[in-house]
């Protein structure tokens, strides 16, 4: 039996973005060296008007082993004003807080920062565009970025697979 709360109707325009994502990505910028990477997503709810959201990052070598830890992110993602309006809350360990309005378009969405913040000893980051859909059943995403005095150009770009629940660990369920 199912005993997961009903998804709140003001998120079903987001409805397609929940599950756990996995895959791979590319990272550049003209101050940091081109890597890959390998990425977990994971979209949840508790029945409220948002989505909690994750993401875990880790480089990996060229035969795909992972090297390190690399990027985390937590936040929630809000429906906005109008029925295809969402807002974006996200928060790094590096210091830096984002948030985000845009709009969601049959399967894809669309965000550009609105304010960033950041502590003393982040670095400097000033604005950021998103750009997630869903490409033959997979979510792909490219994030372009201004910081450091450079301007906004491409930072990330992923693909990843939705996990079927039944392959989740027990402890990642939702």
């Amino acid at each position: 039996m199912d005993d997961s709360p009903a998804l709140h109707e003001r998120l079903e325009p987001l409805s397609f973005l929940l599950g756990t994502w996995r895959g791979l990505g590319v990272v550049g910028y003209p101050t940091i060296e081109e890597r890959r990477y390998e990425q977990e997503v994971v979209f949840a709810h508790d029945g409220r008007p948002f989505l909690e959201y994750s993401s875990r990052t880790w480089l990996i070598d060229d035969d795909g082993r992972r090297v390190r830890a690399a990027a985390r992110e937590v936040g929630w993602w809000r429906p906005g004003a109008a029925p295809r309006d969402v807002e974006v809350l996200l928060s790094h360990p590096t210091g830096i807080v984002e948030v985000y309005v845009g709009e969601v378009v049959f399967s894809k969405v669309e965000l550009r920062t609105d304010v960033v913040a950041r502590t003393e000893t982040a670095k400097e980051v000033t604005a950021l565009h998103r750009l997630y859909g869903i490409v033959e059943g997979d979510l792909a995403y490219a994030v372009d970025m201004a910081a450091v005095g450079q301007p906004l150009q491409p930072h990330l770009s992923a693909r990843l697979m939705r996990i079927p629940d039944e392959d989740l660990p027990d402890s990642d369920r939702g």
